[in-house]
C-alpha cells in the first residue's frame, strides 16, 4: 500500500478487519505462476516487501529462506502484521513510495523487490519516479515484481487505472527487462478483479556507474591529481559514514553530502603528500601551486596533526580551531570551482558532482567537527547510481584509486626531471585508520565495577571477571576498522578470542545480545554527559539513523548496519555462544 494516498486512514482505521481478511494463507495462490522464479534465488537472498499490510507475503518470503525487508506506512497495519507475523525473520520499515526515502538511507541493494496490489493507489503522475526508486535498490540480475489490480474500486479506497503497457514503457526508459506477465483470477473470489503479475529483471551490468568511476580514475591525461582526490574523498564518506547522505527529493537521483566532510577527507589525503613533496601537479611549483595550500593548511602542516587528528568528531580550540576552519573552507572553494565543476559526463558539459557552498562558519573558541558543523561548509551532489556503486563496491574501486594516483605522481615527477623512490607514492596515500584502541572501553569497565556494578559479557550476560575481560568489536574490526564508542562492547575473553573473533554476529546472535548491549551502552556512555554527546555523535555519523540517537534506536541502526556489512562483504558470521560455525 503506497504511502502518497489518500488511503492510509482507512488501512490505520480498519487495521484489524483488513488484516484478518488478507492475512488468509489461501491467498497465496496467487503468486504460484511466480513461484519458481523465486525458489531458483540463492541462500540468503535479500527481498523487498513494500505495502507489506497484514505481512502475509513478507512472512511467506521468510518460509521460502529470504531475508525480508517490510515497508508498510499505515501504522495499525504495521502493528498487526508484527502481532500476527512476530516469529518470522522481518525487519519493518515505515516508508513508502514513490520516496522510499529510510529504506535507500539504509544503502542496501535486493534480489528481490515485490510491490503486491500497491500500484494501484499510486498517482500516474508519480509513477515514473516510483520505478526509477525501485530500481536503483535492485542488485544486479535482482527481480521486480509488480502485481496491477484491475477491476471496480472499493467505495472508501480510491484507486488509479494501472497496465502493463506502462510498465513496460517504464522498463524501457531505465534499462529493466521484462521477464514475464502472468494473469490471474482473483484469489478472494471477486468476479470484476483480475490481477497480472509483471516480472522485471535488472541487467547484469546494473552497477552502470563503473564505467563513469572508470573513465574518471582511468581517463585522459590529469592537469592535477584533484579529480581523483574529490572521489576518494567522497568514496571514504560511502564507506565510514554513509548515514550522512541525504537522498534528494525529486526526479533527478541524487544524493547530497556534506561538503564539510569531503573537504575533511581531502585534507587528510593531502596533508601527508605536500609534506612529503610529492607532485600533484605536472610543474615544479611544490604546494605553492595547490590552490586550497593557504594559510591554513600551512598551518595543520606545522602543527604535524595526522589524519586521526582530522576525523570527523574531531574537537580543537584557539588557533588550531581557526586553522582547520580555514583549511576547511579553502578546500571547499577549491573543490567547487576545479574538480567538481570540471569532472563531466563523456562528452557532456554537464557536472557529474554538484557544489553547493555556504557562507564559512564562523568559529568561537572551540570547533567540533561533527556531522551538524560539517554541513555548514555547504553539500556536495552525488549522482545516486555513483553513490550506490561507492557504498557497494567501495572495496573494489578504492585500491584502483589507489594505485592511478601514485601512478600519476610518478609520471609528474618523471616530466620534473626527479624520481619517486619504490614505494613512497604508495606510502603517502595510506588512509590512516583508527588506532585499534579499547584503553577507553576498558577503563569504563573497570569504573562500573569499582562502583559495585557487575561488567556483564554481552554475547552471554554473564558477569566478567576483570582477568577475563576482553573489549569485543561487535562488528569486527577486520572487516571494517570502527573505534566509535557504540562498537566497543565487553566480553568474555574465551569468547572474543576463540569463538567470534573475528566474525560477524549473526542476525540472531546479535538480537539475543541485545538487553545486555543496551544495559551496556546506558552505564558506560549515556550515564557520562561528555562520553554520552560523543558516543550519539559518533553513531549519527556511522549508522543510518533518522529517528532521536536513544538506545534503542541506536541498536535498530546497528542491526542495519550489520545486514549491509555482511551484504556489502560477505563476511563470515558468527552464530553465537555454543553454536558451531
Amino acid at each position: 500500500m503506497n504511502g502518497s494516498d489518500t488511503s492510509i486512514p482507512v488501512y490505520d482505521a480498519q487495521s484489524a478487519v483488513l488484516a484478518e481478511r488478507y492475512d488468509d494463507p489461501a491467498l497465496l495462490r496467487i503468486h504460484d505462476p511466480i513461484l519458481s522464479l523465486l525458489s531458483d534465488q540463492p541462500a540468503q537472498s535479500l527481498a523487498l516487501d513494500i505495502g507489506a499490510g497484514s505481512g502475509r507475503d513478507a512472512a511467506w518470503l521468510s518460509a521460502l529462506g529470504y531475508e525480508v525487508v517490510a515497508v508498510e506506512p499505515a501504522a495499525g497495519m504495521r502493528a498487526e502484521a508484527m502481532r500476527r507475523h512476530a516469529e518470522a525473520d522481518i525487519r519493518w520499515v515505515d516508508d513508502r513510495l514513490p520516496s522510499l526515502t529510510r529504506v535507500h538511507a539504509l544503502g542496501l541493494a535486493f534480489d528481490l523487490i515485490m510491490v503486491s496490489a500497491v500500484w494501484q493507489h499510486i498517482a500516474p503522475s508519480d509513477r515514473q519516479r516510483a520505478f526509477r526508486k525501485l530500481t536503483t535498490l535492485l542488485k544486479p540480475s535482482g527481480l521486480l515484481v509488480i502485481s496491477l489490480r484491475r477491476g471496480k474500486a472499493p467505495a472508501d479506497r480510491p484507486m488509479f487505472d494501472v497496465s502493463a503497457g506502462e510498465l513496460e514503457g517504464l522498463a524501457r526508459l531505465y534499462g529493466i527487462e521484462v521477464l514475464r506477465e502472468l494473469r490471474s483470477n482473483d484469489q478472494m473470489g471477486r468476479e470484476e478483479v483480475s490481477w497480472t503479475h509483471v516480472v522485471l529483471r535488472m541487467p547484469d551490468d546494473g552497477a552502470g556507474a563503473l564505467p563513469l568511476i572508470r573513465g574518471i580514475i582511468l581517463g585522459a591525461e590529469k592537469s592535477s591529481t584533484y579529480k581523483l582526490a574529490l572521489l576518494r574523498a567522497v568514496a571514504r564518506v560511502a564507506d565510514v559514514a554513509p548515514a550522512t547522505a541525504r537522498p534528494i527529493l525529486g526526479e533527478i537521483d541524487e544524493v547530497e553530502i556534506p561538503l564539510g566532510l569531503v573537504a575533511l577527507n581531502w585534507l587528510r589525503m593531502y596533508l601527508p603528500l605536500v609534506r612529503a613533496g610529492l607532485p600533484q601537479a605536472p610543474r615544479n611549483s611544490g604546494p605553492d601551486g595547490l590552490g586550497f595550500v593557504k594559510a591554513g593548511f600551512r598551518t595543520l602542516i606545522d602543527d604535524r596533526l595526522s589524519g586521526i587528528d582530522l576525523r570527523p568528531g574531531a574537537s580543537f580550540s584557539g588557533e588550531r580551531a581557526v586553522a582547520v576552519a580555514s583549511a576547511i573552507t579553502d578546500v571547499a572553494s577549491t573543490i567547487a570551482s576545479m574538480p567538481a565543476n570540471f569532472t563531466r559526463f563523456p562528452g557532456s558539459d554537464k557536472r557529474i558532482f554538484g557544489a553547493h557552498r555556504s557562507r564559512a562558519p564562523k568559529v568561537g573558541p572551540s570547533l567540533f567537527l561533527d556531522v551538524t558543523a560539517l554541513w555548514q561548509w555547504g553539500s556536495l551532489t552525488v549522482p545516486g547510481h555513483v553513490w550506490r556503486a561507492l557504498t557497494r563496491l567501495g572495496a573494489w574501486i578504492e585500491p584502483v584509486l589507489v594505485t592511478e594516483w601514485a601512478r600519476l605522481m610518478r609520471s609528474y615527477a618523471d616530466r620534473m626531471g626527479t624520481i619517486i623512490a619504490v614505494g613512497v607514492a604508495e606510502a603517502g596515500l595510506v588512509w590512516e585508520e583508527p588506532q585499534r584502541d579499547t584503553q577507553l572501553a576498558r577503563a569504563v569497565a573497570i569504573r562500573i565495577r569499582d562502583m559495585g556494578r557487575p561488567v556483564c559479557c554481552i554475547w552471554t550476560g554473564r558477569p566478567v571477571p576483570e582477568a577475563q575481560l576482553d573489549i569485543d568489536h561487535c562488528l569486527p574490526w577486520s572487516a571494517w576498522p570502527c573505534g566509535d564508542l557504540w562498537n566497543l562492547m565487553p566480553s568474555a575473553r574465551r569468547i572474543n578470542q576463540h569463538q567470534k573473533r573475528d566474525y560477524l554476529p549473526a542476525k540472531a546472535a546479535l538480537a539475543a545480545a541485545r538487553p545486555y548491549i543496551v544495559d551496556w551502552w546506558k552505564s558506560a556512555w549515556m550515564d557520562d554527559p561528555v562520553l554520552g554527546l560523543r558516543f550519539t555523535r559518533e553513531a549519527a555519523a556511522a549508522l543510518p539513523l533518522d529517528e532521536e540517537p536513544d538506545v534503542e534506536n541506536i541498536f535498530a541502526a546497528l542491526e542495519w548496519r550489520r545486514l549491509r556489512l555482511r551484504q556489502d562483504q560477505q563476511v563470515p558470521e558468527w552464530s553465537g555462544v555454543g553454536v558451531p560455525l
